[in-house]
């Protein structure tokens, strides 16, 4: 496809207005020597752009902008609408947002803004129509970054108002709206709209994350995520009144709880996102919400934030080694990034992020390691435009869903240990481990394509997906998931008739009780050919319905049923793991579902490194990434072939040190 930038963006966050000028002169110079190219700048101005309610001064937003355009530098222009200026809270107190715990916030921090308060709404409208007006027709302006990182709720008496109304519009009748949330339970039935009172700690909520009636609390995550979304959109919209034309995106955070990205990223025209891994996640997940951010539109994505070094938020804030930073952006590429941006470009001196990473140290001069490694990372990446718009293709499709993440962590039972992301995670492992590509797809999205789809935990099953699953497995196509899946309904009501409900029939299986089990016990299986293994975190009760068994408990009352399943459905295969089992076991079944479907690794040769490849219409571009603590050896698919990014050519069984990372351009014949 065709990129929506001319060259890799490679820069950052720029806060040019918390220092005097002169420095403004040593940071280009930094610059240039770092081959920084791009500057993202004004996302948290608001207070200086608007000191008053009818004051506006741009005169120090103008001398940025003049000046990074006489610099050459791509400009990512926000709308510094993420942290509220005090003079809105002195004036307009109903504007600050009102917490889980009831509790109304004065003016302080950031994400600050009842989304649905109509000042907010008018003076966020308002100065990202003034910016778009003054610097729309900017040629250096290539992105409009709206907001910063939407995040957090707000129970506050606006938010009650507009849920009833987002609730009225959704349900209709009342009569509609106490069946989808089964309001006789507790006798909580209500007759009128205005009844209706927001689930937080005063009300249903439990805490943060558990709840007396998840029919309101998954609502109102719903609500919420809409409530930002029309800020958003709204924002646009103020924009698309002066520039037509320059694309609109706001930051997202990979796997965030709060927002349903996939409903957001219909209305960017580019999808970005601030990837921030700690010390210790495994590279297996990030590679994973890089392929969710790239599944949200199907495209390449910008990655907005990383940290050249180190960071300052998380409990343990280790610095990246020598060679980590650039191995880790160009995991970023391989997975369909056509950006490398950075939080920040020059380090803070004060507030709690003043020992958050930058290239810039506080030392203020460019002799520092981190300086040194960016200029290197920025000086390979002018040479590799032409990745820009490339594709990833699979054909194994893994199932994410923002209703499915709500639902299953709000719900009582079984086990307080079955999180979403982590199942997830659990699965795309697997491919990860065998440099298998993994499209990460929404329940809407088209499965035309794929050999195989994945869907762990597929616990809210709503109108038309059973539907879809089904289909694609009759053409004959290969579906796993797993327990907790065809629970409940879009409204968290449960398919009568025996789990997995309406999954029920496609895999062959009736599971008629779920077994949670504590961390400290276990239960042993026989897979059918004699392996034995062992099973955790749950344990469904299996009956066969025309599937047959994988696997079987060989311990508990339950000794004999079975624990993992297949079933042939049409011209095709469902599998169903009714357990969690070690890995070894885990690999084993998933290797027959692998043949089963027909599903390829980029490379057959088995080997520790990262192998991901992009595609455009005439070359493979092939990354190949060490991050193993020990050296790996190239595989012997790739000897002889020319590194892009050091211009060698690679040696037979050549040793690659950790962090290593090579690109290799191959023409393909079709």
């Amino acid at each position: 496809m065709k990129p929506i930038f001319n060259r890799i963006l490679f820069g950052g966050d720029y806060n040019p207005n918390q220092w005097p000028q002169d420095i403004w002169q040593e940071d280009m110079a930094m610059f240039e020597k770092a081959h920084i190219n791009s500057a993202t700048i004004n996302v948290f101005s608001w207070a200086q752009i608007q000191p008053s309610e009818n004051q506006y001064d741009f005169a120090e937003l103008d001398q940025i902008v003049a000046l990074l355009s006489k610099e050459k530098k791509e400009i990512v222009l926000a709308t510094a609408t993420g942290a509220l200026p005090a003079w809105m809270f002195k004036t307009y107190p109903e504007v600050g947002r009102t917490d889980y715990q009831g509790r109304h916030h004065k003016f302080g921090q950031r994400h600050n803004a009842c989304p649905n308060s109509l000042v907010y709404q008018k003076y966020a409208a308002a100065l990202a129509g003034k910016l778009a007006e003054r610097y729309g027709d900017n040629p250096n302006v290539i992105c409009w970054h709206i907001n910063n990182e939407y995040q957090g709720d707000c129970y506050c008496d606006n938010c009650e108002k507009a849920f009833r109304v987002w609730l009225k519009d959704k349900y209709q009748t009342i009569d509609a709206l106490n069946k989808a949330w089964n309001m006789s339970f507790w006798g909580h039935t209500v007759y009128e709209w205005d009844e209706i009172v927001l689930p937080n700690a005063l009300s249903e909520g439990i805490g943060p994350d558990k709840t007396a009636f998840a029919g309101i609390s998954i609502d109102y995550r719903r609500f919420s995520s809409d409530s930002l979304l029309e800020n958003f959109k709204m924002e646009r919209a103020a924009i698309r009144q002066f520039d037509p034309n320059t694309p609109v995106t706001t930051n997202l955070m990979g796997t965030f709880k709060g927002l349903d990205y996939f409903k957001w990223a219909k209305e960017m025209d580019i999808v970005s996102w601030d990837n921030y891994p700690a010390y210790n996640t495994p590279w297996s997940l990030v590679s994973m919400t890089h392929d969710l951010m790239r599944g949200l539109k199907k495209q390449p994505f910008m990655l907005m934030e990383q940290t050249p070094s180190q960071q300052n938020w998380q409990p343990y804030n280790s610095l990246k080694k020598p060679g980590q930073m650039r191995a880790q952006s160009y995991q970023t590429i391989a997975h369909g990034a056509d950006t490398i941006q950075f939080f920040q470009l020059r380090r803070s001196i004060g507030a709690c992020e003043k020992f958050h990473g930058a290239v810039i140290e506080h030392v203020g001069h460019e002799n520092t390691r981190v300086f040194r490694e960016a200029a290197d990372l920025g000086k390979e990446l002018r040479q590799l435009s032409e990745i820009m718009g490339t594709e990833n293709h699979g054909k194994t499709a893994l199932l994410f869903d923002w209703d499915n993440y709500w639902a299953l962590e709000y719900t009582s039972g079984p086990t307080i240990d079955l999180t979403y992301v982590d199942q997830i995670h659990h699965y795309y492992r697997y491919f990860y481990d065998r440099n298998i590509p993994v499209d990460m797809v929404s329940e809407m999205d088209d499965l035309t394509g794929y050999d195989l789809v994945v869907a762990p935990v597929l616990y809210m099953v709503k109108a038309g997906v059973a539907e879809r699953l089904t289909a694609f497995v009759e053409k004959g196509g290969t579906l796993v998931t797993t327990y907790m899946s065809g629970i409940v309904d879009q409204s968290d009501n449960v398919h009568l008739g025996g789990y997995p409900g309406p999954l029920r029939q496609l895999a062959g299986i009736w599971v008629e009780e779920i077994d949670a089990l504590a961390p400290e016990q276990v239960n042993q299986v026989r897979i059918n050919d004699h392996l034995s293994g062992s099973s955790y975190l749950v344990s469904d009760i299996i009956h066969l319905e025309g599937g047959e068994a994988l696997a079987y408990y060989t311990s508990n009352f339950y000794a004999g049923m079975p624990a993992v399943t297949k079933h042939a459905y049409g011209k095709g295969t469902v599998f169903y793991f009714g357990t969690r089992l070690d890995p070894a076991s885990f690999d084993h079944i998933m290797n027959n579902v692998k043949e089963t479907a027909g599903i390829e690794p980029i490379l057959a040769e088995q080997t520790e490194l990262e192998i991901t490849r992009r595609q455009s219409e005439s070359h493979d571009y092939y990354f190949l990434i060490n991050f193993q603590s020990a050296t790996q050896t190239l595989p012997a698919r790739f000897a002889g072939k020319v590194d892009l990014l050091s211009g060698m050519t690679l040696e037979d069984k050549q040793q690659l040190p950790q962090y290593s990372t090579c690109i290799i351009k191959e023409e393909r014949h079709l």
